[in-house]
């Protein structure tokens, strides 16, 4: 068995709150001296773990998905992979280049041309001009950024400039691909390039990927293999169905009731999202028949245009089973969304979903940029008190279809000719 291409052991990472890491030696001194000239008076300052023992191995050609709530450690451990940052202790070994997308812009010098600074990446990357030359008109390409490619990249707005971020680290072939949830910043179209340009990579380059998302039906998509942190620590690693699985189960409201934690700066914030069953209860178990209903109460704060209010529906391991939004039915009606307090409600019919636990997850935002998106509620479908044969249908979809039935003498029925 080859040799893994990533490997972890024991990565921990310690910062000391209060403190604010220098960058040059000057700073560095003068913390020193300020260290010195306090240390009678200055408070223990606490200590925050954003790693602690952290383990795990990645073999070549893998796609490992990495989840976990914010503040879990996620975005630590692709920076100390990306050498972005210093662990505290522990051993990480990589057998081979990596490039990384982690934030918008990184690695891109503001000053310097999209053309420029594709170059730029590339010879970070170890590769010659002559390499980089024969990928630029399909990097290019793909980033659709032809017409700016010779503007100065601090001239581009946030979506041209994940765009050509990820084209670069796509095409430029690095061993290890490490890639942020800064996708979330392109449109939708864009994520699905940039989703099948990874699979792509994958199957037909042997590439690993690292890839960190809070969808967990891209999760599910992509990734072979999940690691779950929490706290800093593992909680889970192992095939993703499973770990993505233990993951909704410990991060979603199980009373059928979520509400917002705070405030949030977003002209459209979601509230409150209760499921009722048909009496208007609040539940989070339903029997097939009657179906339920999912209310969702939002705040606009200020005048929106073509604003979505969505849910999404996923099975226990992560499987994206259905979308409706508030717009599905006369989107002109919020082409304009006024400031104020809205109730949305949309009834899911019944004998739809089989029996089992599944994830009401929320988003809204425009096609540009996203207000809210959460794993809110899990939920249950339950066996019916009446008599059913819905316990032995197989399919996590399982309508009642209507079925038409005639019956012929002859061997072929046809539809009689116009």
């Amino acid at each position: 068995m080859s040799r893994p291409i990533i490997e972890v052991k024991n990565l921990s990472k310690v910062y000391q709150l209060g403190s604010i890491g220098a960058t040059r030696l000057k700073d560095e001194v003068a913390q020193l001296w300020d260290r010195l000239r306090s240390r009678h008076t200055e408070q223990k300052k606490e200590a925050f773990w954003a790693l602690r023992d952290v383990s795990f191995d990645v073999q070549p050609g893998e796609v490992l998905g990495i989840i976990g709530r914010n503040g879990a450690g996620k975005s630590t451990l692709l920076k100390i992979l990306s050498r972005i940052t210093q662990q505290t202790r522990g051993e990480i070994t990589l057998r081979g280049r990596v490039a990384s997308l982690l934030e918008v812009g990184t690695g891109f010098h503001p000053d310097l041309s999209g053309r420029e600074n594709i170059y730029l990446n590339g010879a970070i990357l170890g590769m010659t001009r002559a390499e980089i030359r024969r990928k630029l008109d399909e990097i290019i390409a793909f980033a659709e950024v032809e017409q700016f490619i010779d503007t100065p990249v601090k001239r581009y707005s946030s979506g041209m400039y994940v765009r050509l971020a990820f084209a670069v680290a796509a095409h430029l072939d690095p061993e290890i691909l490490i890639v942020d949830e800064v996708l979330a910043v392109g449109d939708y179209e864009f994520q699905r390039k940039c989703m099948g340009k990874m699979q792509d990579v994958t199957k037909n380059s042997g590439r690993t990927i690292l890839f960190v998302s809070h969808n967990m039906g891209a999760i599910s998509a992509l990734t072979t293999t999940a690691l779950y942190l929490d706290h800093g620590g593992v909680v889970g690693f192992g095939p993703t169905a499973q770990t993505v699985n233990a993951y909704l189960t410990d991060r979603c409201c199980k009373s059928g009731v979520w509400k917002a934690g705070g405030k949030t700066a977003a002209p459209l914030q979601i509230l409150e999202v209760r499921m009722l069953d048909a009496s208007g209860a609040v539940q989070d178990e339903f029997e097939p028949e009657p179906g339920f209903t999912v209310e969702i109460q939002y705040e606009v704060r200020e005048q929106v245009r073509n604003a979505l209010v969505e849910f999404y529906i996923f099975s226990a391991d992560g499987i994206h089973l259905l979308t409706s939004g508030d717009h599905d039915t006369a989107p002109e009606r919020y082409e304009k969304r006024m400031p104020g307090f809205y109730k949305a409600s949309a009834q899911v019919p019944g004998n739809l979903l089989n029996l089992g636990t599944y994830l009401l997850c929320i988003n809204s935002g425009t096609h540009h940029q996203t207000f809210d998106s959460e794993e809110v509620i899990s939920f249950h479908i339950i066996e019916s008190h009446r008599m059913s044969t819905r316990s032995n249908r197989r399919g996590l979809l399982v309508p009642m279809l209507p079925w038409k039935t005639v019956v012929s003498t002859s061997s072929v029925t046809r539809e009689p000719e116009a």
